[in-house]
């Protein structure tokens, strides 16, 4: 069964305020790393979001446990993710240039669920969409799927952002409220902590997959942006 669906592709600028505005507390902390700090030298950064096909978002629409293809998804979908980043910066140092994907060099750390690099944050400044009420990013193709981002030392030229809000595309429906299983979400946003501990069961049932996603399918935001339906 195919995974993903066409890639969107985003480009920041390195050099994009927003970066330093991720250190601030109540977004994500100083421990969020900027592009020059992970590469000196960095001038852009290339995001990019892989949308999950229809085969893989209809068959985890039912409430209740995630599906074995969602399962696959996540799991041998997230391994092809990788593949591709380790892929964009051999391609990019072929031709002479600096690249670094920080998710896999050895600095990245995920310290009491907040991590040093947030490639959902990465797409938002690239462009690619906003953030809903938990803490999905909705792309004009939705929620479900899966982020990479790749540091460069190289220049690409960059497109206005099309919103200003954080959350612009989210319409606060609340549909994701009542599909997450151990109630995560309310009006002020997910409490990651009640999440984690559901993926943890999961891969107790499942390993070495782990997934959920009740929340990115049987929503208005699953495969589009809600806000132009």
């Amino acid at each position: 069964m195919q995974i993903y669906d066409e890639p969107l592709i985003g480009k920041a600028a390195a050099s994009d305020p927003l970066w330093e505005k991720l250190k601030e507390p109540q977004v994500i902390g100083p421990q969020h790393l900027t592009p020059e700090e992970w590469l000196a030298g960095a001038r852009s950064v290339i995001s990019y979001f892989l949308p999950f096909t229809e085969n893989i978002r209809t068959s985890n629409r039912s409430k209740g446990l995630p599906s074995k293809e969602w399962l696959y998804g996540r799991y041998e979908g997230e391994m092809f993710n990788t593949a591709l980043k380790s892929f964009i910066v051999g391609e990019i140092e072929s031709s002479g240039g600096q690249a670094i994907a920080p998710t896999l060099d050895k600095r990245f750390e995920i310290v009491n669920h907040v991590s040093n690099w947030s490639e959902r944050h990465a797409a938002f400044i690239a462009g690619l969409g906003t953030f809903s009420l938990n803490d999905s990013l909705i792309t004009s193709t939705g929620a479900a799927g899966r982020f990479g981002s790749v540091i460069v030392g190289l220049e690409f030229e960059v497109e206005p952002r099309l919103y200003q809000k954080l959350d612009e595309y989210c319409t606060k429906c609340g549909e994701c409220m009542d599909r997450c299983p151990p109630r995560a979400i309310t009006e002020k946003g997910k409490d990651n902590e009640s999440c984690s501990k559901f993926l943890d069961k999961m891969l107790k049932l499942n390993k070495p997959r782990y997934a959920c996603g009740k929340c990115q399918t049987g929503v208005p935001c699953e495969y589009t942006n809600p806000k132009l339906i």
